[in-house]
């Protein structure tokens, strides 16, 4: 009652002064010169002037009330929040994310018989009325104010009104406000725009909003792709879906097999479907058990988490734009190369479980493949997102360990090395020597490196073995460490820093500028290890890694910044890296490589054994392999492995490695 009152308001100062004319003119009761019930019956003048005035009124009213009623400027965000839809690589569906599940559709894509199936069954004659049903919202009116009830009796404009503007709160002053926009909005809009908008709001069930979501929903299908039966079944879930899906119960099936059968007919009626294809349509058309939508899959959801970073970032959009939704997202990841590499690590965490529950409770298996030119083809996250959102691919907390090493060899091919402070810079390649035994002691030109602790730092190899003078492509063939650790120290660690920085290992992950950097106490992700040798196969150009080649937002593209490629290291640095991480594989791996060209890798270990690595690259996409134990519920402090990573002979890493590459 109080919009009533704020409409009738202006019309006080006109009331006050036609009231002295209106008290003459108030009719004598009883009537004089009649008897009995005569007396108290108005006469026809009376009658009439009783109309004549009440319709005056009611016009001015209701003039009044569409004069100073305004569409809403702001829309339900409700109303208008679709959800954002990813797509693998070869553009198949991969998840959807968002509160609301609906995707904006222009209604030429929306087929001629999805559209009359809807208005057969809500508004028939929606192309010709004004936007409003007087009888339909009379027999509203008096049902709330009979029964305490409500019935809906709206046009689809209406309905369209209540979705974008209003509440769903079925109430008196409510209907009357959404008639007055409804027959404003009718004079501003096009009826295509507002059953276009119509359609893209509505209400479905199964989660979904919107005629193209609910054929996802119910069918699998685009609604494009939806044939006069499957729109029929659809268009009746408008009244309902709480009563007609026909999955839910016999008695919704009863009723929605009633409903598409009439709304068939119905169509056939308004000669909007031929007899002839209305008698082709005699069975139900039974929809899908579930919404498929719903099942993404534990492992899609790291991917997610990826693309919708680095969709934001790239295509600078807010969250709160981002959250809005709309927005297709066609990403870089491989469904074969995920499946593979999924695969192989679920069958690695079960058989870790089978052998030491109590190591694999606390095992975490980062992996990653990354393409030449940057693009993130798979990834590994962890088991279940639901349940840990900690992304082990992503993760920058274990050291790199030796498979660092090739970044010192980059580095001092492309820098050269320093025996004197200040003096010029000698060349280095691959077939300088450097001594390979365990224990030799790292050295400055002005003597051996001591460490806070006042002793000299000497540099081991795995095992304690020695090799003696040893070439630096050998060292690297052999996983010899000793004379990398001396190489970095030559060439100086700020290059061996800014080397591995451009090839793709972020600034922040680097470890201290100490000897040990060359040994890998930088703690880059699986994701950054895989670019930074996919640097060395792309020629010594890097491209930042990305998981996003192209964005949409309901079909219209989104400017997206794709990263370009820039020179980390000279082509033939890259060049001779790669040799030498061949040699490295062709020796670890001699049955595996048999036959095989263009296929790199290199272990990594550390020195407290907390991590374990395998990275290599396979037809011109790196992979890398990280298997290390942290106890997320107390710190994120590295574990030892203990035994977790398998043996140099039986490699976890690797066999991880191999089963991603399809090697193994």
């Amino acid at each position: 009652m109080g919009a009533v009152v704020r409409l009738l308001a202006p019309l006080a100062p006109y009331a006050r002064r036609i009231a002295p004319y209106a008290r003459r003119l108030k009719p004598v009761y009883p009537r004089p010169g009649r008897d009995g019930w005569r007396r108290w019956i108005p006469s026809w003048r009376q009658w009439l002037g009783a109309t004549l005035t009440s319709f005056g009124l009611l016009s001015a009213f209701l003039v009044t009330a569409y004069a100073m009623t305004d569409i809403p400027e702001n829309l339900n965000s409700y109303a208008t929040q679709q959800d954002n839809v990813y797509f693998w690589s070869d553009g198949t569906p991969m998840a959807r994310t968002g509160w609301v599940q609906r995707q904006a559709m222009p209604l030429k894509d929306i087929p001629p018989d999805v559209r009359w199936a809807v208005l057969a069954a809500e508004n028939e004659s929606f192309y010709s009325d004004p936007g409003i049903s007087a009888r339909g919202i009379t027999r509203a009116v008096f049902r709330t104010l009979g029964q305490g009830d409500t019935e809906g009796g709206s046009t689809i404009t209406q309905q369209y009104v209540k979705n974008v503007y209003l509440t769903q709160n079925q109430t008196i002053s409510r209907k009357f406000t959404e008639a007055m926009i409804a027959l404003k909005l009718d004079n501003r809009m096009s009826k295509d725009q507002i059953l276009e908008g119509y359609l893209n709001t509505s209400w479905f069930g199964r989660g979904s909003y919107g005629i193209q979501r609910a054929a996802q929903a119910y069918y699998g299908k685009d609604v494009g792709d939806l044939d006069a039966s499957e729109a029929a079944m659809l268009a009746g879930l408008l009244k309902g879906a709480g009563l007609f899906d026909p999955t839910l119960s016999k008695a919704n099936h009863a009723r929605a097999v009633e409903r598409w059968s009439w709304i068939l007919d119905r169509m056939v009626k308004i000669g909007k479907l031929a007899p002839r294809e209305r008698a082709k349509y005699t069975k139900f058309p039974e929809p899908l058990k579930s919404n498929p939508l719903y099942n993404t899959g534990a492992q899609s959801d790291y991917l997610v988490e990826l693309a919708s970073q680095y969709a934001k970032k790239a295509g600078h959009l807010t969250d709160k734009q981002f959250d809005l939704g709309g927005y297709q997202i066609y990403t870089t990841f491989d469904r074969k190369r995920e499946k593979a590499l999924t695969d192989a690590v679920t069958k690695a965490r079960k058989q870790a479980g089978r052998d030491d529950p109590a190591a694999a409770r606390n095992g975490h298996y980062g992996a990653a493949s990354v393409a030449a030119d940057g693009r993130i083809l798979a990834v590994y996250g962890g088991p279940d997102h639901r349940t840990q959102g900690y992304n082990e691919s992503n993760a920058t907390t274990v050291p790199a360990g030796t498979a660092f090493t090739p970044f010192v060899y980059a580095a001092g091919l492309e820098h050269g090395v320093r025996k004197t402070r200040g003096g010029p810079a000698t060349p280095v390649t691959p077939d300088s020597v450097y001594d390979g035994d365990d224990g030799v002691p790292v050295t400055t030109p002005e003597g051996p490196y001591w460490d806070r602790s006042g002793k000299k730092v000497a540099a081991h190899n795995d095992g304690g073995r020695s090799y003696g003078d040893i070439s630096l492509r050998e060292a690297m063939a052999r996983s010899v460490n000793t004379p990398f650790m001396q190489l970095g120290m030559d060439t100086g660690l700020d290059r061996v820093r800014q080397t591995a920085v451009a090839s793709g290992l972020l600034s922040s992950s680097m470890g201290p500028q100490v000897p040990a950097l060359s040994m890998g106490n930088s703690t880059p992700s699986a994701i950054r290890m895989a670019s930074g040798y996919a640097t060395f196969a792309a020629g010594g150009n890097h491209t930042e890694p990305y998981s996003v080649r192209r964005i949409t937002r309901n079909g219209s593209p989104v400017a997206l910044a794709t990263p370009r490629p820039r020179r980390a290291v000279g082509a033939e640095v890259a060049r001779q890296v790669t040799e030498a991480l061949g040699d490295s594989f062709r020796t670890a791996h001699p049955e595996a490589a048999a036959g095989r060209t263009g296929v790199s890798g290199k272990a990594g270990t550390t020195e407290k054994d907390t991590a374990a690595w395998y990275v290599g690259t396979a037809d011109s996409v790196s992979t890398a392999i990280v298997v290390y134990r942290i106890d997320l519920a107390k710190s994120l402090e590295p574990l030892p492995l203990k035994g977790l990573a398998g043996t140099s002979a039986h490699s976890v890493p690797y066999a991880l490695w191999s089963a991603a590459t399809g090697l193994g």
